[in-house]
């Protein structure tokens, strides 16, 4: 078996057919299909259902789906490692994040290991779910993952990260008859009691920040009012300028919209969340251990 046919393999398994997965990989289709006939003779039996429109994977070809996910995750750590003794640069840190974590404090993280390791790339995928980074970690899609801290990620090492906390953002104009801060009145702290009389905009059921707000509000027998639902996260601040709702959202997202017109407050009590940063057992690329022991030493929870 070679790195090569696990490469075209997975490439079919990502792009569902033959026709794609060559021109992704920039190959014959005639080469690409050799190459996997020849592995499926090695390994003695179809890895996929030939269709007319594509390949389906058969139950054989599901379970060689995550070894050899792992064995080209270990091949690139080993082909980083000799790079790093030899004392090359260059190299790629791949991460996936649930999107309020992406926001902060990935994205700062990520900035400061950008500044120090330039030639290293970066790539950060977002899954719908948090339960999902934990799979694409283990399976070996991603070597690291940043997931809520309450999301389970059982045989995955981490580090737990500090808190960060949440500002609710208010639209600049809103009817007179709210019963909280106008614009220029300071910060003054809005009760959750008085939060769950707000419509509010948020994101689907599942993701993080609505889970907090939710979780809090439960405590004191309230639920959500939401006004608009949206999992385009970029919509948030737009809608929220534009008077459909109010939004809690990290610091760094409030900021932006206060910088916009949007209003500030903080909550009483304070609600916030916590990410873990996560990566399977055994040996990781040097720009991963560099990412670890860098968070370690800035981010990690003291």
């Amino acid at each position: 078996m070679e790195r090569r046919q696990l490469e075209y393999f997975l490439a079919l398994v990502e792009h569902g057919g033959f026709t794609n997965a060559a021109r992704v990989l920039r190959v014959a289709q005639p080469s690409l299909s050799h190459a996997i006939a020849a592995l499926e003779t090695e390994l003695g039996g179809p890895l996929f259902h030939r269709l007319p429109h594509g390949a389906v994977l058969t139950a054989a070809g599901a379970a060689l789906v995550e070894p050899a996910r792992q064995v080209g995750r270990d091949l690139a750590t080993a082909t980083a490692s000799v790079r790093e003794v030899l004392g090359l640069s260059g190299g790629r840190l791949d991460i996936v994040a649930q999107t309020t974590l992406a926001v902060d404090p990935l994205a700062a993280m990520v900035g400061r290991f950008a500044r120090q390791h330039p030639k290293v790339g970066i790539r950060v995928t977002d899954p719908e779910r948090g339960s999902e980074v934990g799979h694409l970690v283990r399976t070996g899609q991603c070597e690291l993952g940043l997931v809520n801290a309450a999301v389970p990620t059982p045989e995955l090492d981490g580090i737990e990260l500090a808190e960060q906390h949440l500002l609710l953002v208010l639209p600049p104009r809103r009817p007179e008859s709210e019963p909280l801060p106008r614009p220029g009145s300071g910060p003054v702290p809005v009760r959750l009691a008085d939060l769950a009389a707000l419509r509010l905009v948020a994101t689907p059921d599942g993701t993080e920040i609505r889970d907090v707000l939710a979780a809090a509000l439960l405590e004191i027998g309230l639920t959500l009012n939401v006004a608009v639902e949206t999992a385009h996260r970029a919509m948030i601040v737009p809608l929220v300028l534009a008077g459909a709702g109010a939004s809690l959202l990290p610091r760094s997202m409030a900021e932006e919209a206060a910088g916009k017109g949007a209003v500030l407050c903080a909550t009483e009590p304070a609600l916030s969340y916590r990410g873990r940063l996560v990566w399977r057992s055994g040996p990781r690329s040097p720009a991963a251990d560099r990412f670890v022991a860098m968070t370690r030493e800035h981010y990690a929870a003291r």
